[in-house]
């Protein structure tokens, strides 16, 4: 087995790794079958497993989802390489340069008030670099998860000056929109109608959240854990009693809920 030493040479070791696992003689068949589509989900996964590693707060688990994520970079960029669009070097030069261009309030002696200054001054600078656009919307990606995208782009759209000037209309937007799904759905509207009305309405709960502070995907991602614990408790508590869960009254299981929210608050 080859061994890679750390140090200086560490990241010429990964691209070394990279360019033999490509190598059309003495390759990995599976690594020789990708291309930039079929990696891409990969990408996608390694990078919401660094999120869980973040929000777990485990310095190991960072590291190696960290390690994961850099080498989909360096796949894609061999794959880039072997077309003869770019290489590794590219990309690192590409974004270090980008860094530098985008603040010239830290290495070109530019002066910027504060934070909120100092974004209005980014979104300038990726304007000038990407040129014009049709839309000041143009510029969020339509494959980011729909609540990411929902919130970018609201904000995009505060940035332009259209939002709601106090939370209160926030919250009357989002009971407006609950009330038309309502009518929808009790009044048997097709299910394009009810699609149309559900989607209002998770878009104005997701300008609800972002009115609040509060990043839409990690509050969701909050919500899914929590959902997750309390959901295990109740299965935990079924097989103490002896129970199947599928067979136990609603009101026992929600009384196992209870439990679990009590535990919560408690410990």
């Amino acid at each position: 087995m080859t061994v890679i030493n750390t140090g200086p040479e560490t990241i010429k070791s990964l691209l070394a790794i990279m360019s033999r696992l490509r190598d059309p003689d003495a390759g990995c068949p599976w690594d020789l079958q990708q291309d930039f589509k079929s990696i891409a989900p990969y990408t996608l996964e390694e990078a919401y497993e660094v999120v869980d590693a973040l929000e777990s707060n485990v310095p190991e688990a960072l590291q190696e989802e960290l390690g994961d994520l850099l080498f989909q970079i360096v796949f894609h960029s061999q794959l880039a390489s072997e077309a003869g669009w770019f290489d590794f070097n590219d990309v690192v030069a590409g974004i270090s340069n980008k860094m530098l261009r985008r603040h010239p309030h830290v290495f070109s002696g530019a002066v910027v008030a504060d934070v909120a200054e100092q974004t209005r001054a980014w979104e300038r600078h990726k304007q000038r670099e990407k040129g014009s656009q049709e839309s000041l919307l143009d510029g969020v990606p339509a494959a980011l998860p729909a609540l990411t995208r929902a919130d970018k782009l609201q904000k995009k759209a505060a940035r332009a000056g259209f939002d709601w000037p106090v939370i209160a209309d926030v919250f009357a937007k989002v009971e407006e929109e609950l009330g038309e799904l309502r009518h929808e759905i009790e009044n048997g509207g097709n299910q394009d109608a009810v699609l149309d009305e559900a989607g209002d309405v998770l878009f104005a709960v997701v300008n609800l959240v972002r009115f609040a502070g509060i990043d839409p995907e990690s509050a969701l991602r909050h919500g899914n854990r929590k959902f997750t614990r309390r959901f295990k408790h109740v299965e935990v508590a079924c097989k103490d009693a002896g129970v199947e869960m599928a067979a136990t009254e609603l009101e026992q299981l929600t009384g196992y809920w209870e439990q679990a929210k009590a535990a919560e608050k408690t410990s």
